[in-house]
């Protein structure tokens, strides 16, 4: 019998689980945390911080804007939060090559859930049979069952 993973993340944590067919069980296989998200932005950034730092910049000084496609570089949060994403694409990606898992249910937060998006190898993308743009990470396994039948109801 097929596998379906079904994923439940935030930009602080994955929850994994399995399940076969369409059994009213599911089996938690995995538990992904990201601690830097935890992190105060004291402990995360590099750059100094305080009163005098804006006048070191460029917009303090009276210099030419950036050009319209100028796009900033991702805050400490961003960037770890790209990280996580890339990390649980990954497993997820290695998994489906090891045959583990024929379909995929991702339930995440939804600015998570972009992140991940674009994290996604196509040969994962492919097997998405659902998306849930909700933060399901706190929910137990019975309650993450019936919110994933609530929504196929719904379509």
């Amino acid at each position: 019998m097929e596998a379906t993973w079904i994923v439940v993340a935030n930009a602080g944590r994955a929850r994994l689980f399995s399940r076969l067919g369409y059994a009213r069980r599911l089996s938690e296989i995995g538990d992904m945390v990201n601690t830097a998200v935890r992190l105060r932005t004291q402990d995360t950034e590099a750059d100094e911080l305080g009163q005098r730092s804006a006048s070191k910049s460029r917009q303090g000084t009276g210099a030419a804007t950036q050009p319209s496609d100028y796009e900033p570089h991702p805050s400490p949060a961003e960037y770890q939060t790209e990280g996580f994403a890339r990390s649980l694409a990954n497993h997820l990606r290695d998994a489906r090559q090891q045959g583990r898992y024929a379909h995929l249910v991702l339930m995440a937060a939804p600015e998570f859930l972009g992140v991940l998006r674009k994290q996604l190898d196509p040969n994962v993308s492919g097997r998405i049979a659902a998306e849930i743009a909700k933060d399901y990470t706190h929910c137990t396994p019975v309650e993450i069952l019936d919110h994933l039948e609530a929504h196929r109801m719904r379509k």
